[in-house]
């Protein structure tokens, strides 16, 4: 069974993220609940945070499964989950496509390293049963969208750069994330730096007041709501939208180029040079082919492995995990819609990587 297609589907009738998440751990040959962090001595690594790279990371640990026979429980929870699971030292690693906050990172007391796995693209997709076209859609008509000052699609502000399409006068239904989400981050980042008035009120951040809308919790959630509801619109990571066979909108750019969110356009807007630490925005990139609402997602894990009686077999095999998904496990990006790492952000990586201990020694030798 494609259980990433299964995931897709099955997510748009309802499944709680828990019960997706132990699928997934069925599928991928673990024993869910079974195994802790801390824990030395099993062969299951567990991790949990961003419902966006999932597509992707099942895919992956399927992979290096058959490989190395190591089982990988990943619970699709949100950035914000993940983030709190690894605070809490309940799992060896999580994911997060926003970086950690100031607030974060003094909660985890102790060094975290941010490990990009690769950059996706965040759609604005939409349910207009009759609409053939694909939509165009400025900064400045989003952010009035999710502002809730644009109420219905014949709106003469999207019609202006829709010339020719016929709009139907159905309402706008905005659907977003309720949930504390990484994909939710890099969709206010954008419109903090496209709209003067996002940027003061609601902001950006990976949780925030929304003005207007629907909740729904993870990618597959708010795909859900928009699927479900005529005249919707929300915001996905890209693979959610195709796999679901939904509508999504170009976007103009910041060189005023309407652009469609693919890989090719991902990887344009993520050509970038990397700081040492990896933390970087790509939205609202300045490349006249890049796709403007992207980001990367990154692996959170403990700079120093050796806590929790944490045994350095655990440690070891957690970063010649991650050591494959930025080398070898790269070859899977393109078919799931991500965009894989350049060579400059894998280099970056492995600096990354070399610099976890154990006991204040090298955990990769």
């Amino acid at each position: 069974m494609n259980f990433v297609k299964s995931f897709l589907k099955f997510s748009l009738v309802g499944l709680s993220a828990l019960a997706v998440s132990s699928l997934v751990a069925c599928n991928n040959g673990s024993d869910t609940g079974k195994a802790s962090a801390s824990s030395g001595g099993d062969n299951t690594l567990i991790g949990a945070g961003s419902t966006f790279v999932y597509p992707l990371f099942s895919k992956q640990f399927a992979e290096y499964n058959k490989e190395t026979g190591l089982r990988v429980n990943y619970q699709s929870i949100g950035s914000g989950g993940g983030i709190q699971q690894l605070t809490h030292k309940t799992v060896d690693f999580g994911d997060s496509d926003a970086p950690l906050n100031e607030e974060q990172t003094n909660q985890m007391g102790t060094p975290v390293l941010h490990i990009p796995m690769c950059s996706g693209a965040v759609v604005i997709t939409y349910n207009l049963a009759n609409l053939k076209d694909t939509l165009k859609l400025t900064p400045e008509i989003m952010a009035n969208i999710f502002l809730g000052k644009i109420k219905a699609w014949n709106d003469p502000q999207i019609a202006s750069a829709n010339a020719g399409v016929q709009l139907p006068s159905t309402p706008i239904v905005v659907a977003h994330r309720s949930d504390g989400s990484g994909t939710t981050n890099i969709f206010t980042t954008f419109l903090s730096k496209v709209s003067p008035q996002w940027n003061t009120n609601p902001g950006k951040g990976s949780s925030i007041n929304w003005p207007i809308g629907l909740g729904g919790k993870g990618n597959e959630g708010v795909a859900g709501l928009v699927k479900q509801t005529p005249g919707a619109i929300g915001y996905v990571e890209l693979a959610y939208a195709i796999q679901n066979k939904m509508a999504f909108a170009k976007v103009q750019n910041k060189a005023g180029n309407f652009i469609v969110p693919s890989v090719l356009s991902t990887k344009a807007a993520s050509n970038v040079q990397l700081p040492e630490d990896s933390k970087v925005s790509l939205s609202n990139t300045d490349a006249s082919d890049g796709y403007p609402i992207s980001g990367f997602t990154w692996a959170l894990i403990y700079k120093e492995q050796k806590y929790d009686n944490r045994s350095e077999d655990r440690a070891t095999k957690l970063l010649k995990l991650l050591w494959w998904n930025i080398h070898d496990g790269q070859k899977f990006c393109e078919g799931l819609n991500y965009a894989p790492l350049s060579p400059a952000a894998v280099t970056v990586a492995e600096k990354i990587l070399n610099s976890a201990t154990y006991d204040g020694k090298p955990v990769l030798q």
